[in-house]
């Protein structure tokens, strides 16, 4: 439900004298869903929202869709030529200076990018100046409640169970048969989900040997797909509550299957350990003194340890993403690779820290959920983190 005053006060909070919504055919998802619009409702022509800092929002919608936003509060502009669209704007912008749009310069940032450029120099010509919405967007989009905090809690104890199912599969599989197949453990951990009451948008990643080099290998798909004594093994598994407003729980973890790790397995998973601990002490550190933090922080604290490791080109995607009602969410990324992430680390977000080497024989990624509470506490989810590479034979 849209709430006036919750808008209002991140407006105030941020300084902003107000938000302007834009869509047009769905273009504009974030907007949608923050305005309680459904994601089957009809339209096809373009409205305008605008909400102030304090005062009653203006709608301007089309004529032939006039009720689109009847169910938010507020004033309604009507248009129906295209000049009466560009009046209607500079109508509802006159008392606006500076004010907020899902828009990112230069694209740096394309999670919130979803106004586009042509509509935005219309609307700079009735204002000072556009920034991006993308920390507005959180306030709505991947700030938890109690209720959230405590389905991730819930969903978090049955994916770490998930891997103890997986574990203990191939451990046995071998034993019995001599080889377990990639897509059996999937399946495995697939049932263990549907027994638990899970459900997630895609199976888990499991990868034998090289696969496990592939950040986003498909199971399965690979040359080999036998698991077999000795082999190394990266499970990357993710699923939610099935119930309404469930958020994902997201874990990476390995293992060699046999009762020994190799020395050079052990050396690589030892740096993804310390750049994934830098990430979270950093956020520690942050969120104990008060200090803003931005995602691509977090990510340069975690990948200065690869790198200076001599393993940077080896580390090919961000430190992590935010987490939510979808497993990739609409809040701050640790990214500093791919984007420079300048949204700030809010209060009660989740978000994933994984960093990963993926050399050609095998890869690394070391994966937990980071959440900070209403009271600038850090929890680190699902378990405790894995401080070594399992040896699967000796522990099941």
């Amino acid at each position: 439900m849209f709430e006036l005053t919750k808008v209002q006060a991140a407006l105030e909070q941020f300084s902003l004298d107000g938000w302007l919504f834009y869509d047009f055919r769905g273009s504009n998802v974030l907007a949608r869903r923050i305005l309680d619009i459904p994601e089957d409702a009809m339209g096809s022509r373009r409205f305008f929202y605008f909400v102030p800092k304090s005062g009653q929002p203006t709608k301007l919608v089309h004529r032939i869709e006039s009720e689109a936003l009847d169910h938010l509060p507020g004033e309604k502009v009507i248009y129906l030529k295209w000049q009466e669209l560009e009046a209607g704007i500079e109508t509802i912008l006159r008392n606006a200076k500076l004010i907020a749009m899902e828009y990112s310069p230069r694209n740096s940032n394309p999670y919130i990018s979803r106004v586009d450029a042509g509509t935005v120099e219309l609307v700079r010509e009735s204002v000072e100046s556009i920034v991006p919405s993308g920390d507005l967007v959180q306030l709505f989009e991947a700030v938890w409640d109690a209720e959230q905090w405590e389905l991730h809690q819930k969903a978090g104890v049955e994916t770490d169970k998930a891997f103890e199912v997986a574990w203990s599969f191939i451990a046995t599989q071998i034993r019995e048969q001599g080889s377990v197949e990639e897509q059996a453990v999937s399946d495995v951990i697939m049932e263990h989900f549907e027994q638990s009451g899970l459900t997630t948008y895609h199976p888990p990643i499991v990868a034998r040997e090289s696969h496990s080099g592939d950040p986003h290998y498909e199971t399965g798909t690979g040359s080999d797909t036998a698991i077999r004594e000795s082999d190394f093994v990266l499970i990357d598994l993710w699923a939610k509550l099935d119930v309404p407003r469930g958020v994902y729980s997201d874990m990476t973890r390995v293992g060699i299957v046999g009762r020994q790790v190799p020395e050079t397995y052990s050396q690589i998973f030892q740096i993804v350990a310390e750049a994934r601990d830098a990430a979270i002490t950093l956020v520690e550190k942050a969120f104990s003194s008060g200090t803003p933090l931005q995602g691509w922080e977090v990510d340069q604290a975690c990948r200065d340890v690869i790198e200076e490791a001599g393993y940077g080109q080896y580390f090919v995607h961000r430190t992590g993403h935010s987490i939510g009602q979808e497993t990739h969410g609409n809040g701050a990324n640790m990214d500093n690779l791919e984007t420079h992430e300048e949204r700030l680390i809010l209060p009660r977000t989740c978000f994933s820290i994984e960093p990963g080497i993926y050399l050609p024989e095998f890869g690394v990624r070391s994966e937990v959920n980071v959440f900070i509470d209403g009271q600038n506490k850090i929890h680190v989810t699902a378990g405790e983190r894995q401080t070594e590479i399992l040896s699967i034979l000796s522990e099941y």
